[in-house]
C-alpha cells in the first residue's frame, strides 16, 4: 500500500474518532441536564463543572420505605422448598431437590448452590453458571414443586405477639389480616395507618408501611398485603379517636367482644375495685351491690365504660361524669389517658363517648368540684349507670321502721313515706338526718318537714346511700311515756295487793 493511501486511512480514522467524541459529549449533555453549561475562559478554552460534583447524591437520613406494591414481587426460595431440576438430555443430573436449612441446593456434579432469598429465575441462572464449568451449554429447567410454610413475626399492639407458622393453601398465600386474626386481633390502641413490615429483599432488610385503616374504612384490598417467609410485622400505638373506635372494634381483625376482660373502677362509684367484664348485657344493681352480666349473644356487646360503672354498683351523687378518665397501658408507648363526657351521652345521645374498654383498663370517675343542681341530679338518677335503688334506714316513730330501699335522688320526705309515714306518736314538724361522708366523718342535721316541699338541699335534701332518718316522738307522746314510767311502780304495787281480793272475787 502506498504512503498516500496510508495517510488517507489515518486521516479518516482520526476524523471518525473526533466525530464519535463529539457525539459522546452531546449525549452526556442530554443525559445530565443539571451539569453547568460550558464556559469560556479568557484565553478561549472551554471549561465545565465536574460531573462528580454536579451529581453527588444527598446523604440518606433514614432507611428506605417501600410502597405496598413491593409486597407483590415474585416468590423467593428458602429452606423447606422443594424444586424440580431438569437438565436437557441429562436425566442422571435431573430430579427433585429440597432447599436445605442453610439455603442451599445439593446438586449432582456441582455440589451446593446457594438459592436463599432469590427467585426461581435467579436460582436457575446460578445453577446454570455452575454447570457451565462442567458442561457445554446445559439446558437447565427449574420448577417449584412444594412451598415451605411461612414463619412470620408480629409485635406491638396485638393481643398475642410472637412468631406464627402460616400454611399455604395451594397457590393462595396468607394475607396480613389472617396473621393478625390468628394472633388474637389488634388492641384498642393500634395505629392501623402505619403498620410496618420488614422484609428481606435481595439479601437486604427493607421496610415499608401499610395503611390498614384504608382497608377497614373503604375496603382497599391493596393494603392487605401477601406475606412472605421471614416477614416481621410491627403495629405501633396511637390514641384512637372516639369516633373511629367503634369501627375499629367491629373490624375482622379485632378480638371477639365476648371474651372477658379484667378492668378496675375507682372514684365516685359505690364499690370501687377490680372487676371482670363479660361480653353480653350488663345491668346495674342496688347501690353498693355489683351489677350482673346477662347472657348476651356471643360478640353482641363490647365492654364499655357504662358497663364498668354498672358492675361497680353505679355512680355516687357527687360523681363528675363530664370528665371520666380511662387509663390504658399500651404495649409500645406507655400509659395513655383520655377523657370522655358521659353527660353528653345522656343529653344528646353521643354514643361515641361511651368508650370501649380493653384488658387492663382503669376507669376513674372524679368528684364534682361544684354542687350538682336538682335538675342534673334527677337526670343522673334516671341514667342506666346509676344504681337501681339506694338503701336508707328510717328509725323512730314511723309505721315500718328499718331498712328501706328507694330510688336514687329520692327526697327526704319521700323516704319517710316509703317507711309507711309517721305513726300517731311521731313529731311531725322535724326529723334528724345522719349521713356518713366520703372522708369518714358523720354529719347530723335537723330538718323541718313539709310534704309539699320540692327537693331542696336545705329543707328537703336528696337522700344518699346509707343515710339514717330519725323520727322523734311528739310532746304528748313523750309526756305519756314519762307518766307511764312514773305510774308503772304504783300499778305493779296495786296489782300485788289486788291479787288476794281477786281470789275471793272482791276486787
Amino acid at each position: 500500500m502506498s504512503n498516500l493511501a496510508i495517510s488517507g486511512a489515518l486521516l479518516k480514522r482520526r476524523l471518525g474518532l473526533a466525530f464519535t467524541a463529539s457525539l459522546l459529549l452531546v449525549g452526556l449533555d442530554g443525559l445530565y441536564p443539571s451539569v453547568a453549561p460550558a464556559q469560556r475562559m479568557p484565553g478561549g478554552r472551554p471549561t465545565t463543572v465536574p460531573l462528580v460534583e454536579a451529581q453527588r447524591p444527598p446523604t440518606p437520613t433514614a432507611a428506605p420505605r417501600l410502597s405496598p406494591q413491593v409486597a407483590n414481587e415474585p416468590y423467593t426460595l428458602g429452606a423447606g422448598d422443594r424444586v424440580q431440576l431438569a437438565l436437557f438430555q441429562l436425566p442422571q443430573y435431573s430430579g427433585e431437590f429440597e432447599v436445605q436449612v442453610d439455603g442451599t441446593l445439593t446438586l449432582p456434579l456441582v455440589g451446593d448452590v446457594n438459592v436463599q432469598g432469590v427467585t426461581l429465575d435467579t436460582a436457575r441462572e446460578r445453577i446454570t453458571a455452575r454447570y457451565n464449568q462442567y458442561l457445554r451449554r446445559p439446558g437447565v429447567t427449574l420448577n417449584l414443586l412444594a412451598r415451605r410454610p411461612l414463619v412470620v413475626g408480629v409485635a406491638g399492639e396485638i393481643n398475642r405477639p410472637g412468631a406464627y407458622t402460616l400454611s399455604i393453601d395451594g397457590t393462595a398465600f396468607p394475607k396480613l389480616t389472617q396473621l393478625l386474626t390468628q394472633a388474637g386481633g389488634i388492641t384498642r390502641s393500634a395505629n392501623l395507618r402505619q403498620v410496618q413490615v420488614q422484609r428481606l429483599q435481595n439479601g437486604q432488610r427493607q421496610v415499608f408501611s401499610v395503611n390498614l385503616w384504608d382497608l377497614i374504612s373503604s375496603g382497599d384490598l391493596n393494603q392487605d398485603i401477601t406475606l412472605r417467609d421471614g416477614d416481621s410485622i410491627f403495629i405501633p400505638s396511637t390514641l384512637v379517636p372516639l369516633e373511629e373506635a367503634q369501627l375499629l372494634a367491629e373490624a375482622g381483625i379485632a378480638p371477639a367482644s365476648s371474651l372477658p376482660i379484667n378492668i378496675a373502677v375507682i372514684g365516685e362509684v359505690f364499690r370501687p375495685g377490680p372487676y371482670t367484664l363479660q361480653g353480653g348485657v350488663t345491668r346495674t344493681g342496688d347501690a353498693g351491690v355489683p351489677g350482673g352480666e346477662g347472657g348476651g349473644r356471643a360478640g353482641s356487646n363490647a365492654q364499655k365504660i357504662t358497663d364498668a360503672i354498672q358492675i361497680a354498683g353505679g355512680i355516687k351523687p357527687m360523681a363528675n361524669i363530664r370528665q371520666v378518665q380511662v387509663r390504658r397501658l399500651t404495649r409500645t408507648s406507655g400509659e395513655q389517658v383520655f377523657t370522655v363526657d358521659l353527660w353528653s351521652l345522656l343529653q344528646v345521645g353521643a354514643t361515641q363517648q361511651n368508650a370501649l374498654l380493653q384488658e387492663g383498663d382503669t376507669v376513674f370517675i372524679p368528684t364534682a368540684t361544684a354542687a350538682i343542681g336538682p335538675a342534673e341530679s334527677s337526670r343522673l338518677a334516671e341514667s342506666s349507670f346509676s344504681p337501681d335503688t339506694i338503701r336508707i334506714n328510717v328509725v323512730g316513730e314511723v309505721r315500718n321502721a328499718g331498712l328501706v330501699e328507694v330510688p336514687p335522688n329520692t327526697p327526704l320526705n319521700q323516704g319517710i313515706l316509703a317507711a309507711g309515714g309517721f305513726n300517731t306518736r311521731a313529731r311531725e314538724t322535724s326529723v334528724g338526718l345522719v349521713r356518713l361522708n366520703p372522708d369518714g366523718t358523720v354529719t347530723q342535721r335537723e330538718i323541718n318537714i313539709d310534704f309539699a316541699q320540692g327537693i331542696s338541699d336545705a329543707d328537703n335534701p336528696a337522700l344518699q346511700n346509707n343515710d339514717i332518718i330519725i323520727v322523734g316522738r311528739s310532746g304528748l307522746a313523750s309526756f305519756s311515756d314519762t307518766l307511764g314510767g312514773v305510774a308503772n311502780p304504783l300499778a305493779n304495787f296495786l296489782n300485788i295487793l289486788s291479787a288476794p281480793f281477786r281470789i275471793f272475787n272482791l276486787f
